[in-house]
């Protein structure tokens, strides 16, 4: 299986470490015929609107919208998730998401850069340590409909939690960045649950 990770803006270089740890066929795309060609995709964390504004500039964003909705795997992290989502809170006025995920996402939730954090979280399907979980500009999700599965959440200091990684089928999204850590167990997870168990699109 060849996965491709979306190379408009974000962090791609880590994503592809990440992916190819875990021995997979991982490259950088950022074409029509790039998108045509993989199995699955990853959106990196980057800014949404960026990511959204260029992936229209190069006529991508229709064929990546058709493809998530024809049953692509497809894993979003931080910005990612955003680009997920079929509701988005706090967007800037005409900000687009691919969708997929039915779940309401707030932008920046955690805070801007400087309340950037990390924190030690529980991962349903991925056995002890816990997961190391960097939050940067991160969001949260604010609810999820009937057909997503949270996956993780984090409390926020009103003891309230929050969803920050979810599935829907074969879509999977994060607020957090495991591809700054060297835990490859998130990317392993989207391989081996996801991917693997899926027919070739």
């Amino acid at each position: 299986m060849k996965i491709g990770v979306l190379a408009l803006q974000g962090d791609v270089r880590e994503h592809i470490q990440s992916l190819s740890d875990c021995g997979v066929d991982a490259l950088a795309v950022k074409t029509i015929s790039e998108i045509q060609s993989i199995s699955a995709l990853v959106i990196p964390g980057g800014e949404s609107t960026t990511i959204a504004k260029l992936a229209r500039s190069f006529d991508l964003f229709d064929l990546i919208s058709d493809r998530i909705k024809s049953g692509m795997p497809t894993y979003g992290s931080c910005a990612g998730m955003i680009l997920l989502a079929n509701n988005i809170k706090d967007a800037i006025e005409g900000q687009e998401s691919f969708g997929g995920i039915d779940m309401v996402v707030r932008r920046n939730a955690f805070g801007r850069q400087i309340d950037s954090f990390e924190t030690d979280i529980k991962f349903k399907g991925i056995t002890e340590p816990k997961i190391r979980a960097v939050f940067i500009r991160a969001p949260w999700v604010e609810s999820v409909g009937s057909e997503v599965e949270v996956l993780a959440e984090v409390t926020d200091p009103d003891g309230v939690n929050h969803p920050v990684a979810v599935r829907q089928g074969n879509l999977l999204a994060t607020s957090f960045h495991p591809e700054l850590t060297g835990d490859n167990r998130v990317h392993r997870y989207f391989v081996e649950n996801i991917c693997n168990q899926l027919a070739t699109f």
